[in-house]
């Protein structure tokens, strides 16, 4: 799609302006206001807090226990300190923040490494090196965000600082041109496709930020025409992976990564070279793509869950707005709309990327004058990852078929989730607080991963297989007026050890009434169907109540057992209470019915 367009492309490469917002002739700064007040405000307890100390063992610590979340703290947190300051002196302009802005500039300059620890390895998978390499720099998501960072700082400051001192903005300029361009225009990067070889948010995600540091830095038409075919072909390795409906297998956390982050590049793309990219903008699949958080959204900050995506997620703003702009799509625009005017951090004070913060800015007027109603949700089937969504006035029904060798994949095939009246009942836990073994060749020894702990039957303890052949088979979904229903087949998503010949999963909606699980398997070892909830569960004969709205009538089961699951890990704290809960269900012959209301 991208690739085919550079060679009709003949006009100059332009500069981009962060300033200037995706298909905007212009916008004002705001002066006054509410804007500013929160600003400067930021900005002046930054000034008078003390910058992070990162040591060496703060980055070997990953590598000696596991941990990532320590040194990430002090990494980000600078970051964000620098951001409250530029964009302070941004709004005043009294000058009062330069000292600080300097201090953080230089000090990001004097790490040995931009890239994580947990991603300081030169090959997809490969060995972590213990500290990074000065010499040989890695370009991983964050090397390249700082890179954007600090190339949108300069972009704001570059003359405020060029008064007190050029020597500043030159050493950020070299410092970009060493660990990013350089590496990124001499060596292939996993990230960047190859062939066939599946992407994942890294290729999008990391692509724009290049794109945006090469373009808004005063650089040389030569690196200029370098980077641009290089990316271009990044970003059909990242759509190849996309069916044409747009879903994101990585689940709805991660479209803020990768869906999100095309149309950053996009945009990027739209300023330097508008002829290459705008015909894109009307493609089917770039709607897809950026319309996929809509069908995933339940109520609120709800939202259907999978792979190491969390239930709850943050409200969307400026930039799925920007998105559903070009792509003319209302329906995005006016949930980011919606969502804006409920949400106190519309102008993203934690955010790492310091051009979103402010596309924020100089957005977030014009979406609070808008005029819209949160979409009106309705039933969606993604046929490329296996998704079905169904829905009435009550009740927000997903399964989820496909397979186990997806990006961040969970062992989940057949499970379902389910919510009535915005709340949910039948749960996707999500996922922990990442640390080495998530991403390592144990991550499946972590329940949350496990088929166990999703809305699943196991075989006298055997669980789903990870692996992109552990698949669904026969999935079929019909969406009818009075009733949805999705049919699947998910035996070959268990190992031979699970002596399972045909396990058939059927899902009813029954509109306006309730929702019924028909399970039924032929296999030769005993089966226990596992449900997850936040309610703690009450078994009466045959009915399961949670909470004080819900009951589910059950047939087919011998004695229900219960599972209270303590809830410490703080990623997972985001979306759940303290205590969580497993109900064992085991099947008393071959079928086993479930009828919610």
């Amino acid at each position: 799609m991208f690739t085919e367009r550079i060679a009709e492309f003949r006009g100059p490469l332009g500069d981009f302006r962060p300033d200037r917002l995706s298909g905007a002739m212009g916008v004002s700064l705001p002066q006054a206001g509410w804007i500013t007040e929160q600003l400067v405000a930021a900005g002046e307890a930054a000034a008078s807090s003390a910058w992070p100390q990162i040591r060496a063992f703060d980055y070997r610590e990953y590598g000696i226990n596991g941990n990532r979340s320590r040194f990430e703290a002090l990494y980000f947190r600078r970051r964000l300190m620098l951001n409250d300051l530029v964009l302070a002196e941004w709004v005043e302009g009294q000058g009062r923040f330069l000292d600080a802005i300097i201090d953080g500039l230089m000090l990001i300059c004097e790490e040995s490494g931009w890239q994580l620890p947990a991603h300081n390895a030169y090959e997809r998978g490969g060995k972590r090196q213990s500290l990074p390499d000065p010499d040989d720099p890695v370009i991983d998501l964050f090397a390249a965000e700082t890179a954007a960072i600090l190339s949108t700082a300069l972009y704001l400051m570059r003359s405020r600082l060029d008064a007190i001192d050029p020597a500043v903005a030159q050493r950020v300029a070299r410092e970009i041109d060493r660990r990013i361009f350089k590496p990124y225009l001499v060596r292939h990067f996993w990230w960047m496709g190859h062939g066939d070889e599946r992407m994942n948010n890294w290729t999008a995600w990391i692509t724009q930020n290049v794109l945006l540091s090469a373009f808004t830095l005063p650089t040389s038409l030569p690196l200029r025409r370098a980077v641009l075919p290089k990316a271009l072909k990044s970003l059909d390795a990242f759509l190849k992976d996309y069916a044409e409906d747009g879903a994101c297998e990585e689940g709805v956390v991660y479209y803020r990564h990768a869906g999100l982050c095309l149309f950053g590049a996009m945009a990027v793309l739209d300023q330097v070279a508008p002829e290459l990219v705008r015909p894109l903008w009307s493609e089917p699949k770039i709607r897809n793509v950026a319309e996929f958080i809509c069908h995933m959204h339940v109520d609120g900050d709800y939202y259907f869950n999978f792979a190491d995506s969390s239930a709850v997620v943050p409200p969307c703003g400026v930039r799925e707005y920007l998105f559903g702009r070009p792509v003319g799509s209302q329906r995005l625009m006016d949930l980011a709309t919606s969502d804006v005017r409920r949400d106190d951090n519309r102008l993203m004070p934690g955010e790492w990327n310091l051009w979103y913060r402010v596309q924020a800015i100089l957005a977030v007027s014009e979406i609070l004058e808008r005029q819209a109603e949160p979409p009106v949700a309705t039933d969606h089937h993604f046929p490329g990852i296996g998704l079905a969504i169904a829905r009435d006035e009550r009740f927000a029904l997903a399964v989820k078929g496909g397979h186990n060798g997806e990006s961040h994949n969970h062992n989940d095939v057949g499970s379902l989730t389910l919510y009535k009246d915005g709340q949910p009942i039948l749960i996707d836990v999500g996922v922990e607080t990442y640390t080495a073994k998530t991403f390592s060749p144990r991550r499946y020894e972590i329940w949350t991963m496990q088929s166990a702990y999703h809305n699943l039957p196991s075989f006298d303890g055997v669980m789903q297989q990870d692996g992109e052949g552990f698949a669904a088979d026969a999935m079929r979904v019909h969406f009818g007026t009075d009733a949805a229903e999705v049919t699947l087949d998910i035996a070959g998503a268990y190992p031979a050890e699970a002596e399972l010949r045909c396990y058939r999963r059927r899902v009813r909606l029954l509109r306006g009434r309730q929702v019924e699980i028909h399970d039924e398997y032929d296999g030769d070892r005993p089966a226990t169907l596992s449900l997850m909830t936040l309610f703690e569960p009450h078994i009466e004969a045959g009915l399961i109540r949670l909470g004080e709205g819900v009951a589910i009538q059950v047939d087919g089961t011998g004695a229900i057992t219960v599972e209270p699951l303590d809830i410490a890990d703080p990623r997972l704290r985001q979306s759940w209470p303290e205590r969580i809960y497993r109900l064992l269900l085991p099947f008393s012959g071959s079928a086993l019915t479930l009828t919610i209301t």
